[in-house]
């Protein structure tokens, strides 16, 4: 329940009525757009005042096909609001004014994200509206309708795109930006191809890598190349390979103890998802015998990563990923060496 009176959002709030009241065409949105997941750029332009979208001719608004029909949006949006794409859109230079409360928290967007919104999740309606974008775009479409009222509203679906490349191409597609979206995927390579040139001599041919996730309920997983957690940069970037088991078939699989060295691999990387960072589950696997059985826990190939660093999957979070992958691989075969 929303307790705020002030008149400043009672204003608000007639504002919304009579727009939910008077939108019947124009520029509001019937549908969203196919899409999915990806990238981010070095740098992104701050939130600034521009008008709303019902405010931009109609010369500059173009069709757009999404899974809910066709959709008016601007040609070339300034003011964007979002729910899960934040990184994805700042790839490739879009000015994203609000996004859902979790961004904040990725840490390769801290500082695009200086003069950004939070809007909270579901995307509050009220926030947006204050926030007069003239597109938004929402990976869950829970209030499509009341967001298509606002502004230009597209739904890209989760997993839409299946890889960084999909994920840049396709939001630069939408906010207009497809060079800016070719840029960036050419620094992508460079940085993947200079990766891959520092593990020359270190990795085995035939090493395997595989991903895995702890939970606070003790649960264990393993992932594919597109389920975050580093998928797309160890399997597609760095062109390492998956355990022989795994093989991409499911891009998350529970695992049980007993079954787990059959899907372990010569380097395990692993994160914790322990929100009240009690660390009790990752005391109680690393103590167990099976996970001191391992191979790799006996060549000293098991990582322990953070997690808010390496569930991320947007381009950004992709491409700063590759560094600390290819540095932490290079960095233990020098300690093993010792």
């Amino acid at each position: 329940m929303l307790k705020r009176k002030s008149l400043l959002s009672t204003a608000v709030l007639m504002m919304l009525f009579t727009i939910i009241l008077t939108a019947c065409g124009g520029t509001s949105n019937t549908a969203s757009s196919p899409a999915s997941a990806a990238t981010a750029e070095a740098s992104a332009p701050a939130a600034s005042e521009q008008p709303a979208a019902t405010d931009t001719p109609a010369a500059e608004f173009r069709d757009y096909e999404t899974p809910k029909g066709t959709v008016k949006i601007p040609a070339k949006p300034k003011r964007i609001v979002t729910d899960f794409y934040g990184g994805e859109l700042l790839s490739v230079g879009a000015n994203v004014v609000g996004v859902e409360p979790s961004a904040f928290e990725n840490p390769f967007l801290t500082d695009l994200l200086k003069n950004t919104t939070d809007v909270g999740y579901p995307i509050n309606a009220e926030k947006t509206l204050e926030l007069a974008p003239d597109l938004i775009v929402v990976m869950y479409d829970g209030n499509y309708d009341a967001l298509s009222k606002i502004a230009p509203t597209i739904y890209v679906p989760y997993g839409t795109a299946t890889n960084i490349y999909e994920t840049v191409k396709l939001f630069g597609d939408i906010v207009g930006a497809p060079d800016k979206a070719e840029a960036f995927l050419a620094d992508f390579d460079k940085k993947a191809a200079a990766g891959r040139e520092k593990l020359k001599g270190i990795v085995k041919e035939d090493d395997t890598f595989g991903i895995y996730e702890l939970t606070d309920k003790g649960e264990l997983w393993i992932f594919g190349d597109n389920a975050g957690r580093g998928g797309q940069v160890l399997y597609n970037a760095l062109k390492l390979k998956m355990p022989e088991k795994n093989k991409n078939d499911n891009q998350t699989l529970q695992l049980s103890m007993e079954l787990l060295p059959e899907y372990a691999a010569d380097y395990m990387f692993l994160t914790t998802y322990d929100p009240e960072k009690k660390g009790d589950k990752l005391k109680e696997l690393k103590d167990s015998p099976v996970w001191k059985g391992l191979p790799a826990a006996k060549n000293n190939h098991l990582f322990y990563n953070d997690f808010d660093t390496y569930y991320r999957y947007d381009p950004i979070a992709i491409t700063a990923q590759i560094d600390l992958f290819v540095d932490m691989i290079v960095a233990r075969n020098e300690e093993n060496k010792k």
